[in-house]
């Protein structure tokens, strides 16, 4: 499975880190999330800032690497968009878990 995430830049002509690391783990999430339900959290993740992103915007493609009964490894590639053309400006990976909530009857 895969998931994509699309950010539209509106103000400067750079995407801030924490913008690209907020999409990398919406997409690492949702491609766990896709393999293990509805009810997952990221335990980790790490991100390789590659070059900056400039440009109009930005899509995060996250896929699934190996899923087991509780956690998914995923990855993820950050691309920017400019004037047409895309262009590779973070790789990202992460563990993705399963959980459960918790019952009424121990709140």
């Amino acid at each position: 499975m895969r998931a994509i995430l699309l950010l539209v830049l509106f103000t400067a002509a750079c995407f801030h880190g924490g913008v690209i690391s907020y999409a990398a783990d919406n997409a690492l999430t949702y491609a766990g999330g896709s393999v293990l339900g509805p009810s997952v959290v990221t335990s980790e993740f790490k991100i390789n800032y590659v070059r900056p992103a400039m440009g109009e915007f930005i899509v995060a493609r996250g896929t699934v690497v190996h899923a087991g009964k509780n956690q998914a490894v995923c990855r993820c590639d950050v691309y920017v968009f400019n004037s047409g053309s895309e262009r590779l400006c973070a790789t990202a990976q992460g563990t993705i878990t399963r959980f459960s909530q918790p019952s009424e009857s121990r709140v």
